[in-house]
């Protein structure tokens, strides 16, 4: 089924699969095609309107009875730490970051293999080989880094986790990242997240974006443990104050029809720059 507006891009959506966060529940996604002269623009506008990027792909979710999956992100300035993320920062004092360009490593790939194998051995990209890693590593039209976090002994680099960051116009968007799952009590996950919000603001970019969170969803609980959490709601972001008042059952007619949520999306100006 394809959905367009009057100018590029062209919108499509995908057909129905199982949901990965929600049991029970069908998937969705509304998405687009980013290339040409104006992928920058195009990810920066729309990753302010809910969307998220994968390789040469924006999209968000479009569930025909069910809008459970919120974009969310941190505003910089106003976060503050809590006191277990305080003893996570003490705790990777000894990790060294390093931001590289978009390139694939088999030093990558073989923590990814040992991160999806121990945290999502069932999920859609059990699969992926070597050759699709390099993939969703490289294929980005847009400013992309690689950070990497690392230690240091007797000479040898030894890789504990790595994120793949987005640099938009008014943050970083943390594409995905993984980690070293032996290493629970240092709590990478979170880590990455705390260095990230620390990056930006170096940079002086407001925005440190996440991804979705979906309440009533386990895998997706700790994003709503960062203070200053902003979702996009209906065309606006709000902030988070309570996670408990947002609620997995949704009524079909909460969701408007594609036509229509095509229609609402605000593209940037494609004309060429001089």
């Amino acid at each position: 089924m394809r959905h367009s507006l009057p100018i590029a891009p062209q919108f499509y959506v995908t057909a129905p699969q199982p949901c990965p966060y929600l049991e029970g529940r069908m998937e969705r996604k509304l998405f687009t095609s980013l290339q040409g002269d104006y992928a920058e623009r195009l990810n920066n506008s729309l990753s302010k309107q809910g969307f998220r990027r994968s390789q040469n792909v924006l999209y968000r979710p479009s569930c025909a009875d069910c809008s459970a999956c919120f974009s969310a992100r941190i505003r910089v300035e106003d976060f503050s730490l809590s006191r277990s993320q305080k003893r996570t920062l003490r705790k990777n004092r000894a990790l060294r970051r390093d931001a590289t360009s978009p390139w694939a490593t088999e030093e990558q790939y073989a923590l990814f293999r040992t991160y999806l194998d121990s945290r999502h051995a069932d999920g859609g990209m059990a699969d992926m080989d070597i050759f699709e890693f390099a993939a969703m590593i490289e294929e980005t039209p847009i400013r992309s880094r690689v950070v990497e976090y690392s230690t240091r002994e007797g000479g040898q680099k030894s890789l504990h986790a790595v994120c793949l960051t987005d640099v938009l116009d008014d943050g970083l968007s943390m594409v995905y990242s993984f980690y070293d799952p032996g290493l629970t009590s240092a709590s990478l996950g979170t880590y990455v997240i705390l260095d990230h919000i620390e990056i930006a603001r170096e940079a002086g970019l407001p925005y440190v974006y996440l991804g979705y969170w979906v309440p009533g969803s386990t895998k997706m609980d700790y994003k709503a443990k960062f203070s200053a959490l902003e979702v996009y709601v209906a065309g606006d972001w709000r902030s988070l104050e309570s996670p408990e008042a947002f609620s997995v059952d949704t009524h079909p007619l909460s969701t408007d029809p594609i036509a229509e949520q095509v229609a609402q999306i605000s593209l940037p100006d494609t004309r060429p720059t001089r």
